[in-house]
């Protein structure tokens, strides 16, 4: 083949990968006559993602040093470049646009890939809001101590479940639940506002505060929590899928996760600054106890209640789309029924779960290193080489592409064994 030749064709790959991207004429699109606003979209990111993991960093910092920032950097421009290469799979084949991160799977490696992928997709989609429960739980009991309210974290959990239970069996799709993520966005940023100012005021009480620049022993832990901040790939298919322009995800996706990252510094900063190596997580029961205290809690306990039928939506749309549970098949009623059965066993199973282990901190690290590692970090970059080529990419990106997979089979790994002997220590 002459170098002319192979001009052309590099050419003709970057054009149609490019198509890729977008639901162009020729490819086979949802319907998205009723699809929300790229505005909406943006908002989903930014409540999906940015909610819990905003609370974890400043502990991460004390976990790993300051070389954490270097990771949240990382982390941030990694979760944009997969978060935009993992759409793009969706429309590869040229034909017609695929639906979740299970399909992407199983049109680059066969079923066995597809099968895999569910069982990460699974464990963050159900593992997140087993998190948002536990912090719902201990958050409530919190807001109740010294009066008849206090039960226990145990109960407020379960009481939680049944708040989520309502919205997630009664709404069908991810357009329904969007506006949840508005409130969780605006709730996310006040948050981030007070532990600000209120660690501010804070610092000048606090002494022997002690920092360091790297524990490299903690490093693939605060890895992990780091990476669990940015996890959202998960749902990104169904966000897209209800957006009206899809052109602008790459907009909408880049925007969200650069708000977050914004957050993230601000909140991280603020906590391991002040706190030092005794900064709690969740951040908030670090500042002075009071009204500043309260509100913080109230509002984050709000957000993890809106937000978690975002995440639990996702799995069960994966499910019937799995099983085929539609109006067309069951008729109305039938289908209801069937999907409401689904989601309730689906809550039963996130209660159980989070009732028996009840630990904020090391359940965060073990969520972010297991399936956030290979959700955000190895499979995007290894589904987009094997549908869209290797020969047509540059080798600066290719280079990019290696660099995101070794971070994540390092959190995947390291942190995975770390978190576990957390979790083991915390009983």
């Amino acid at each position: 083949m002459s170098m002319k030749e192979k001009n052309v064709e590099y050419q003709e790959s970057v054009v149609s990968e490019h198509e890729f991207e977008y639901a162009n004429e020729g490819i086979v699109d949802v319907n998205r006559e009723n699809a929300g606003s790229s505005w909406m979209a943006y908002f989903n990111i930014v409540c999906v993602v940015a909610g819990t993991g905003t609370l974890g960093l400043p502990m991460a910092l004390a976990q790993g040093g300051w070389i954490g920032m270097l990771i949240i950097f990382l982390s941030w421009t990694m979760s944009i470049y997969t978060g935009i290469i993992l759409i793009r799979c969706l429309y590869a084949n040229g034909k017609a646009r695929l639906h979740t991160y299970k399909e992407i799977a199983t049109s680059a490696f066969g079923r066995i890939g597809g099968w895999v992928t569910f069982f990460f997709n699974a464990w963050i989609v159900l593992g997140a809001p087993v998190l948002y429960m536990v912090l719902s739980g201990n958050n409530l009991n919190q807001l109740c101590e010294g009066t008849v309210g206090e039960i226990g974290a145990v109960p407020w959990t379960i009481i939680s479940c049944a708040i989520v239970a309502i919205p997630f069996i009664l709404v069908k799709s991810m357009k329904e639940v969007a506006w949840m993520s508005a409130f969780g966005a605006i709730a996310t940023v006040v948050v981030v506002l007070i532990v600000l100012i209120m660690s501010a005021i804070d610092r000048p009480n606090v002494v022997d505060v002690h920092h360091d620049a790297v524990i490299w022993e903690m490093f693939p832990i605060a890895l992990s929590t780091i990476s669990f901040s940015f996890g959202g790939n998960v749902v990104y298919p169904h966000v897209e899928a209800s957006m009206k322009h899809p052109r602008n995800w790459s907009k909408a996706v880049a925007g969200g996760l650069s708000t977050c990252a914004a957050m993230y510094i601000i909140t991280a900063v603020a906590g391991y600054l002040v706190y030092g190596s005794d900064v709690a997580s969740p951040v908030y029961n670090s500042i002075p106890a009071g009204a500043a205290q309260i509100v913080a809690i109230v509002i984050i306990t709000l957000h993890v209640l809106l937000a978690a039928p975002i995440l639990v939506t996702s799995f069960s749309l994966d499910i019937e789309e799995m099983f085929d549970i539609t109006v067309e098949r069951f008729g109305k009623v039938r289908e209801f029924f069937i999907r409401a059965a689904i989601r309730i066993a689906t809550m039963c199973v996130v209660g159980v779960i989070a009732c028996t282990v009840p630990h904020f901190g090391a359940l965060m690290s073990l969520i972010g290193a297991f399936s956030n590692c290979a959700l955000i970090f190895i499979f995007p970059v290894v589904f987009y080489l094997k549908l869209t080529g290797v020969r047509n990419k540059p080798i600066y990106e290719l280079a990019w592409c290696l660099l995101v997979v070794i971070l994540g089979i390092v959190g995947l790994i390291f942190g995975t064994k770390e978190a576990i002997q957390e979790l083991i220590a915390a009983y």
